[in-house]
Order: C-alpha cells, then sequence, then structure tokens
C-alpha cells in the first residue's frame, strides 16, 4: 500500500504537467476541424459571393445610376425609384402582379390541401396517385410547358371548344386581355404537386386519437376539419403560404411564354417581372430595372413580415415548438 501511494504521489507532478498542453492541443485538433469544414464550404462560399453577394451590391449601385449595360454609369440618386410611381406600366404591372399574387396562391393552396386530404386515406395505388400528382410541378415551369398551355388556351383549341360546347363562346384565353391572365392562375393551379407533398407530411403527423375522441363526442367531417385538422397542421399551412406568396411575385417564365414574349395582349400579363425584363433587357435601362428588383425585393420582404406578424393568431404551434 505504501509503494502505491508513493507512485500516485510521484506521478501526481507528471500528471500536472501533462495537462497544461492538452488544451493546446485540443484548439489544434478544432483549428484542423474547423479548416477541413471550411475546405467543404469553399464551393458555396465562392458560388455565394461570386453569383448572389456580388451581383446584389452591383445592382444596388446601380438602382441609383443611369446605366444602359454599354457606358459607365451615371449617377442619378434616386431618380429610378421616382420615375416608377410616375410610370404607367409600372402601375400595371404592380396590379397585374397582385392580382395574380391573390388569386392563384388561395387557388392553389385549396388544391393542394384538398388532394392532400384524399391522398391521406389509406387505399390501392396510393404511391401511383402521389407520384401523378406531384409530377406537374417538376415540369410546369418549363417552356416547353409553357407553349403546351399557350396551344391548349388558344381559338379553336380544347378549352374554346369546351367552354362553347358549355354555352360559354368568350373565345381562346391567350387572345383575350380579360381573360389571359386567368388562364396563368390556371397554371400555377395545376402545379399544386409540391405544397401537396408538404400538407401531407403535415396530416400524417395529426394523432389519431383526436380524431377518435372527437368521433364519440359527436363530431362529423366538417367539424373534425375545423377543429382538429386545420389547427394542427396551421405551421405546415402557414409554411405553403408564405413559400407560394413569394413564388408568386416572381412568376415570369410562364407569363413570357404563354403571351408570345408580349406580356399581353394590353399588357394583361405584364407581371412585375416580365416588365423588369423589357426594361433592363429590351430597354438596356439597366439602372431602372435595378431600381424594380430592388423594390421588389422590400414589397416581398414586407409581405413577409405582415404574415409572419399574423401568424400569432390562426398559427398553433406545440409547447416548445417554435
Amino acid at each position: 500500500m505504501g509503494t502505491a501511494v508513493t507512485l500516485v504521489k510521484d506521478s501526481a507532478p507528471a500528471a500536472r504537467r501533462a495537462h497544461p498542453a492538452a488544451p493546446a492541443t485540443q484548439r489544434r485538433r478544432g483549428r484542423r476541424e474547423n479548416l477541413a469544414g471550411y475546405l467543404f464550404m469553399s464551393p458555396w462560399i465562392a458560388g455565394f459571393l461570386l453569383l448572389t453577394a456580388g451581383p446584389m451590391v452591383a445592382s444596388l449601385y446601380f438602382a441609383f445610376t443611369d446605366y444602359n449595360l454599354f457606358n459607365t454609369p451615371k449617377w442619378v440618386g434616386l431618380d429610378n425609384f421616382t420615375r416608377m410611381f410616375d410610370d404607367p406600366r409600372w402601375q400595371k404591372s404592380v396590379e397585374v402582379t397582385a392580382k395574380y399574387v391573390v388569386i392563384g396562391t388561395p387557388i392553389k393552396l385549396l388544391l393542394a390541401l384538398g388532394v392532400a386530404l384524399l391522398l391521406a386515406q389509406s387505399r390501392r395505388g396510393q404511391a401511383f396517385y402521389r407520384a401523378a400528382f406531384y409530377a406537374p410541378s417538376l415540369i410546369g415551369a418549363s417552356v416547353s410547358v409553357g407553349f403546351v398551355w399557350r396551344s391548349l388556351f388558344s381559338d379553336g383549341a380544347i378549352v374554346d371548344r369546351t367552354q362553347s360546347f358549355l354555352g360559354f363562346h368568350v373565345g381562346g384565353w391567350v387572345g383575350n386581355p380579360d381573360w389571359i391572365l386567368y388562364s396563368l392562375v390556371a397554371l400555377t393551379a395545376w402545379q399544386f404537386g409540391a405544397p401537396m407533398v408538404i400538407f401531407l407530411a403535415g396530416l400524417k403527423q395529426v394523432p389519431r386519437e383526436l380524431y377518435e375522441a372527437a368521433e364519440m363526442d359527436g363530431a362529423g367531417p366538417f367539424r373534425k376539419f375545423w377543429n382538429i385538422t386545420l389547427p394542427m397542421i396551421s405551421p405546415v399551412l402557414f409554411f405553403n403560404v408564405l413559400l407560394e406568396t413569394i413564388h408568386s411575385f416572381q412568376i415570369f417564365g410562364s407569363a413570357y411564354v404563354v403571351s408570345n414574349t408580349q406580356c399581353g395582349p394590353a399588357d394583361a400579363t405584364l407581371v412585375y417581372t416580365c416588365y423588369l425584363y423589357q426594361q433592363g433587357f429590351k430597354n438596356a435601362q439597366m439602372g431602372f430595372a435595378a431600381a424594380m428588383a430592388w423594390m421588389l425585393l422590400l414589397a416581398v420582404a414586407l409581405v413577409t413580415a405582415v404574415l409572419f406578424w399574423s401568424q400569432k393568431k390562426w398559427v398553433h404551434y406545440e409547447e416548445g415548438a417554435r
């Protein structure tokens, strides 16, 4: 026992001498791990700086200049922003975009939620139906689908013939300023697959015990949906509303292709990004286009802030889930 105590006493100074070196070793190991992490992240960081952050800073500068892509930018201050509010076509683009967002986004989400409720029930071929309903979201933004959609809604096409058979003689939607925007709404509603999948995931998380308890209390399908399903999936609903609203503000490809690159007729599909494209690349008014882009960013940020503020009144989170 005495020998053991002596060995412990003799080894204690050595342990104390070795202890200060341990933090230094840990710091070196931590630096190596951080370096490895930054090396793996470097492609993304370079892409962000060169392709996102850099162009954003440049566009912010161009927004305060008179720049036509060919000559040196000339500083004009707030002229581009004040010019917007005096431009009737800019006002028209804001009106068309707001109309598209207000009409198209709710219709798309209602379709997505309705189909998700149907697919949440166990049935034969469920995987096939889910894939079939999701497929349009993968190809809906392509140029080819835009050409097909324009053909479907042209004069004498299947939509025109169908509505004539039903007694509605309005002609093709593509050539009608009063109806062409609704063809874009129909196209975006057709692409409900992505929010549908998110709704499905939310519906799978609703405890079945709640429905069983509601049935014992005599609740019908509507009451179960209103009092159980909607509150339980409200975080998912909020996420879809936020995401689809932002996407609706950014519509460009379908409006540009369906209108045959004219954003018309009579500026009926002159969505904000379409007018931005015309100013920047057709009229070579890149400074004005950059100012428009930043106004769009501010508008989307404002709408996003309002949605986040409103969620306190209708989104129900589980305790500690925020």
